[in-house]
């Protein structure tokens, strides 16, 4: 974490100066940076920090790349949560996709029409990922085995327990308050009704790959959380049915993918099926420091309540390129502590509800690229007190004849859009929906969708190249090619945003999860030689 003395802290100013605080880049991904600049003052939310940023050691102008403004973040507290969360006056945001172990130059200009302008210029490193370089190596032996406990190694030499075949069969695997320790190619399997598979309860600077776990709580990191653990490349397998029944939060259903709470840890190339929830974070009680995460890469089949729930997250954690099909809700914010939480190029078929929950008065979920197909109403939000400060672009969904109630709920009519329940200071645009009923475009909070997106546009499902529309949503789906026909009405129809679609080829961004000519993301494990 760098911190910076604020160049103006402390200055008595009119409530819609800014005075600059700190600025922090806490606990760096292996591929994300968070930056975070505290402030006083600002009522009137009209300062902006824009961002550049370039690896550390160059001087050449041309080396500075742009990224998105940070969030203006107002300082809160939660509703109806136990216990309530509070957040500070800000401005927060990420930097994406950068190379891991490598340090940066981020340059930030804070502009306020009021007063309080400023500039700071900080470095930060990602982290690398994980090796085997001066580890000790522990061989597991093949066969069926109990319970495995590793010990502890050190940033100078980690331990690796490693089952080069998968041949090495442990009932659990016990990582809690365990460091620098890689749990690589083993296979475990729980077959108790609330048996864990690997526990990292208070672990730092662990690892989990390769493996294969089959239980009803598969990974999971409980309180006190884990901290800067990296999650990847395992196949996860739980007992939940993709059944009406099973559907939504009183469902017949059971069990946590991947679950975890603490800062810093990285959920990537993971294949999750059959759960409750097949990745989440930790609600209420539960929740410890839920910052800094990243979750991406995943391929996640068959969550009967959530695919990927962000919960109680409270800055800059990132959702970004998961495969999600056959789930009851595709992407959860229930609620955003603040944020931002970033939901990023996701694609999302087959789901049953809602492609988005951000409930209980969710505050700062940023929804960009994102590509829904689902029966119901297409581009959707479930949301009881209204979500806030919530920015919607260049998302694709569409929406069709319901089928009946899933789980004792109802997806919708069968609208384009219909979100309900948002802030005052909800920003949407540059979003594509389409529905393959007779409903209609639909609504955000009671308006006309295209009276809300100015730059909004109506689609139908032949901007793919055949797909099938999901009628029938029981007994699932294979997941389908999202991506867009080349010449259908989302290519360049998107909006430049810095950071998020550099790499557009036309004469704008497309519209959704994906550019059309692009190959496919690669979801769930990785070969060795792709890692």
């Amino acid at each position: 974490m760098i911190a910076f003395a604020a160049t103006a802290f402390g200055l008595k100013a009119d409530e819609n100066t800014t005075v600059p605080g700190a600025v922090t880049t806490p606990h760096p991904t292996l591929i994300n940076l968070a930056v975070e600049w505290a402030i006083e003052g600002d009522a009137n939310r009209d300062g902006v920090v824009s961002v550049a940023y370039r690896i550390a050691g160059s001087d050449r102008a041309e080396d500075w790349n742009d990224a998105m403004p940070l969030r203006r973040v107002s300082a809160g507290q939660s509703s109806g949560t136990d216990p309530i969360f509070e957040w500070a006056n800000k401005h927060s945001g990420s930097i994406f996709d950068l190379q891991p172990d490598t340090e940066y130059e981020i340059r930030l200009s804070l502009a306020d029409p009021d007063g309080g302008s400023a500039s700071q210029t900080v470095r930060a490193k990602t982290r690398p990922v994980p090796s085997d370089r001066n580890a000790t190596i522990i061989e597991l032996p093949a066969g069926e085995h109990g319970v495995l406990t590793p010990n502890s190694g050190t940033r100078e030499q980690p331990v690796v327990y490693r089952s080069t075949n998968r041949d090495a069969v442990y009932t659990q695997v016990d990582m809690r308050d365990c460091e620098w320790v890689t749990l690589d190619g083993v296979t475990v399997r729980n077959t108790d009704e609330r048996g864990f598979g690997v526990r990292l309860d208070g672990a730092k600077n662990c690892a989990v790959t390769n493996c294969v776990v089959e239980a009803v709580y598969g990974i999971v990191a409980r309180r006190p959380g884990a901290t800067d653990c990296y999650v990847a490349d395992n196949v996860v397998t739980g007992v939940s049915r993709w059944v009406s029944v099973a559907m939504g939060a009183d469902g017949e259903n059971i069990g946590e993918g991947i679950q975890m709470t603490g800062p810093g840890n990285v959920i990537c190339y993971n294949r999750v099926t059959g759960f409750r929830d097949c990745i989440s974070t930790m609600e209420d009680r539960g929740v410890v420091d839920q910052f800094c995460i990243d979750i991406y890469g995943n391929d996640i089949y068959v969550g009967s309540d959530d695919g990927i729930e962000a919960d109680f997250c409270m800055h800059n954690v990132r959702v970004m390129r998961n495969r999600l099909t056959n789930c009851f809700v595709g992407l959860s914010s229930q609620p955003g502590l603040g944020g931002p939480t970033y939901f990023i190029r996701n694609a999302m078929y087959n789901l049953t509800l809602v492609p988005y929950k951000f409930h209980r008065g969710s505050v700062g979920d940023v929804v960009l690229h994102n590509t829904v197909v689902k029966v119901g109403d297409g581009m959707a939000c479930f949301s009881g007190a209204p979500f806030d400060y919530a920015l919607f672009r260049n998302n694709l969904a569409i929406g069709g004849p319901p089928g009946g109630r899933w789980g004792n709920y109802h997806p919708g009519r069968g609208r384009a859009a219909m979100i309900q329940a948002t802030g005052d200071h909800c920003d949407f645009d540059y979003d594509a929906v389409g529905t393959v009923s007779e409903e209609g475009i639909g609504q955000i909070n009671r308006v006309d969708f295209l009276n809300v997106e100015p730059h909004g546009i109506i689609v139908g499902m032949d901007v793919f190249d055949g797909v099938a529309f999901p009628y029938e949503p029981v007994p699932g789906y294979e997941p389908p090619d999202l991506r867009p026909r080349d010449g259908s009405a989302v290519v360049d129809a998107g909006v430049r945003l810095a950071n998020v679609n550099d790499g557009f080829l036309g004469d704008a961004p497309d519209i959704g999860a994906y550019e059309a000519g692009q190959p496919l993301p690669h979801y769930g494990p990785r070969t060795s030689a792709e890692q």
